[in-house]
């Protein structure tokens, strides 16, 4: 039997054909400092709850998939020290009764076995620099091109290799579209340099595209690149120091695998007097906002 809880409110909303996001977990439980963490957890589903939109955040409590948490449960990922799921790691979890908090790729697969078809994240993981020696790169795209979630993000975080990840996205078959622009977004930065294929104008736009994806039998999701207003970016200035860095001391350091993205982050935030963190609420803020109206467009479209 398929250990999956889905919340009251979560499951209503699906059968009844109403809008429901998925939100990750690890930005609670990884991303964000206590006891901002939780403040902002509430503010995301609130954001969606203000705008008729079911939010549905995805994590393992005791052994248990969860598509919609209580508030003693998202309180609970907030405030105890659980593991960072990625796929690869659910049956682990599962198997022993753990609880964690789910990652991009974790949460697609929960949400999709939920049938929740609108994921908000910040940013994808993606190809990190130098995988052509390490064969590093995110479970995120992997589970991207079998899992059929429309995914709001800005796009990918700077201290990844963005071009190669782009290429690996099209290998994967995954669709990727600018939201209201041509260019693919860097996370903290409205544009990475990199040129999109295609764009879209508005929420029921990507809903037509998810449709057409549908039809056509595909089983890969969609990536919806997200920029942040250029107004509300991280200070180029600021990002370029703050990256080149970041680097050089992980690299001064010999860090390697998976040591090295946490590292990259909190050192981003040490350097930018917590100015970079601050950009991260509000790309999490504004992808929220997009996902909840592309799956209020994807109800209406279905019903």
């Amino acid at each position: 039997m398929l250990p999956l809880d889905v919340a009251p409110e979560v499951a209503d909303a699906l059968a009844d054909g109403r809008p429901v996001v998925a939100l990750e977990s690890t930005i609670i439980s990884h991303g964000l400092p206590r006891p901002d963490n939780l403040a902002a957890a509430r503010e995301f589903e609130q954001i969606l709850r203000g705008g008729g939109v079911t939010p549905a955040t995805v994590a393992v409590l005791d052994g248990r998939l969860k598509a919609g948490l209580t508030p003693p449960e998202l309180e609970r990922i907030a405030n105890e020290d659980v593991a960072k799921l990625s796929v690869r790691d659910l049956p682990i979890a599962l198997g022993r009764g753990d609880s964690g908090a789910t990652t991009v790729a974790a949460t697609s697969f929960v949400a999709n076995l939920a049938g929740v078809r609108v994921f908000a994240t910040g940013g994808l993981g993606g190809v990190h620099r130098g995988a052509g020696e390490t064969f590093d790169e995110s479970a995120d795209l992997t589970v991207l091109s079998e899992v059929p979630i429309t995914v709001v993000s800005a796009g990918v975080k700077s201290i990844l290799d963005i071009g190669a990840t782009l290429e690996r996205l099209e290998t994967l078959s995954v669709p990727v579209v600018g939201y209201r622009t041509a260019r693919f977004p860097s996370f903290w930065l409205t544009d990475s340099g990199h040129d999109l294929d295609w764009s879209v104008d508005g929420p029921e736009e990507v809903a037509a595209v998810m449709a057409a994806r549908d039809a056509l039998g595909q089983s890969a999701g969609i990536v919806v690149a997200n920029p942040l207003p250029v107004a509300e970016q991280l200070d180029p200035a600021v990002h370029d120091r703050a990256l080149d860095d970041a680097l050089r001391l992980a690299d001064e350091q010999g860090l390697s695998g998976k040591d090295v993205t946490p590292f990259l982050l909190q050192t981003i935030v040490e350097l930018t007097g917590g100015e970079s963190l601050a950009v991260n609420l509000d790309i999490a803020r504004n992808n929220i906002r997009v996902a909840g109206a592309i799956a209020t467009a994807w109800a209406a479209r279905t019903a």
